[in-house]
């Protein structure tokens, strides 16, 4: 068998991903001789692509749009993934480390960190309890913001989309985790929450009055979105903080490591405090 040391992230696009920078810089200060690039793979090709991997292949980061095709693709899911239908963490059979209680030793495991990058880059953020969410856009990172929401507490949650019906799924998903989730008008008005978070692709841009809208309401403002920075809602939000998306790149990124490394994300790593700063350094200094 040979040495599983080969990582990659894997989307389309993917020419802005920072991942790489990221895990480069963590697996240096871990002493690991680790690679880890880009590759484009659309979802048409992933099944194809995903099945040629050979044993020299440890793991992928995953993102858009094919959190769905890893999700299928993976034998086991912890709960997050489970939750939201999305893996952006597979961990593949030729990485020798231990596995999380019930999942197989010799297939293709997969994590969702994206909800756990969420609730970190928040809490940096001092953003650490809320009671009313509202999520623009209704995409698979949309379900993570709900997941991750739920876990500060929030007990509601108000859905922006430009089809109403992309909101029923996520109000099954709130069923699920013991939240009130409704359609909120895509024009507004809208009430006030106590965090919104954009979850649309970076360089969306809405609507002047829409954006408008959305900015009206005030409190904070987290978008996932990094690049460009600052986005196009983030640029009108006058009544509460903007927060971009490059605290939750770090953190779920983090815990992909912590996957690769160690097998779970709930497994600190070896010097932990030194891998973050790196890739805090590397993300900062891209």
């Amino acid at each position: 068998m040979m040495r599983a040391t080969r990582l990659a992230v894997w989307g389309d696009p993917i020419a802005h991903s920072r991942s790489p920078q990221l895990h480069g810089a963590a697996y240096g200060v871990l002493g690991l001789p680790w690679s880890f690039v880009r590759e484009r793979v659309g979802g048409g090709a992933f099944e194809e692509t995903f099945a040629a991997l050979d044993d020299s292949w440890r793991g992928l980061a995953v993102t858009m749009p094919l959190k769905e095709h890893a999700f299928r693709a993976t034998a086991w899911r912890d709960r997050r993934a489970e939750l939201t239908g999305a893996v952006n963490t597979v961990l593949l059979p030729a990485a020798d480390v231990a596995r999380p209680a019930g999942a197989p030793a010799h297939a293709p495991i997969g994590f969702n960190t994206d909800v756990g990058g969420i609730v970190a880059a928040l809490a940096d953020e001092g953003i650490d309890r809320l009671a009313r969410v509202r999520i623009v856009g209704a995409g698979a990172t949309s379900a993570s913001a709900l997941v991750a929401a739920a876990e500060l507490g929030a007990s509601s949650a108000g859905i922006v989309a430009r089809r109403p019906e992309r909101v029923t799924p996520l109000a099954g998903l709130g069923a699920r985790l013991g939240m009130a989730v409704d359609a909120e008008p895509f024009g507004g008005p809208h009430d006030a929450v106590d965090l919104t978070v954009c979850a649309l692709p970076g360089g969306t841009e809405l609507p002047e009055a829409h954006a408008e809208a959305l900015a009206a309401a005030g409190g904070p403002l987290f978008d996932v979105a990094y690049a460009p920075w600052p986005s196009h809602l983030a640029g009108r939000w006058h009544a509460g903080p903007a927060i971009p998306g490059s605290g939750m790149l770090l953190h779920q990124a983090v815990l992909q490591v912590r996957v690769f490394a160690t097998g779970a994300p709930d497994v600190p790593l070896d010097g932990e405090d030194a891998v973050r700063a790196a890739m805090r350094a590397a993300l900062v200094g891209d």
